[in-house]
């Protein structure tokens, strides 16, 4: 659940891992809680899981949490780096890159909007 920055957040998870896209989005009308136009409810496959993601006009007093994170197996380890340079803009690393034995090279990162990543290359 985001609170405005879902359509952004969808953008970049798009662009940023493989196979990922937006499989559809419902957009708040005229009368509706949140700004008209802006993402509703959206169903993405991010990674290849599917995912729904909603958008709330409601501040709540909870975000997202790394106990969930998205695990994302890379074919390369310049892919790896070049998802996790995206992912970790303006984020923060829970474990730098870095081989810790389970894995060639791997990445725990939460990303700008506060989802948690886990980028490996087994």
């Amino acid at each position: 659940m985001f609170e405005g920055r879902a359509e952004e957040a969808l953008t970049l998870y798009c662009e940023t891992v493989p196979q990922s896209r937006v499989i559809d989005v419902t957009r708040y009308g005229a009368g509706e809680d949140g700004p008209e136009g802006t993402v509703k409810l959206a169903r993405a496959l991010i990674g290849g899981t599917e995912v729904m993601v909603f958008n709330s006009p409601v501040h709540h007093a909870f975000t997202f949490t790394p106990s969930v994170s998205f695990f994302v197996d890379c074919s390369s380890e310049e892919e790896l780096e070049r998802i996790v340079e995206v992912l970790a803009k303006d984020g923060a690393f829970l474990m730098p890159t870095g081989n810790y034995g389970f894995s060639r090279r791997f990445a725990w990162l939460n990303d700008r909007f506060g989802v948690s990543w886990q980028i490996n290359l087994p």
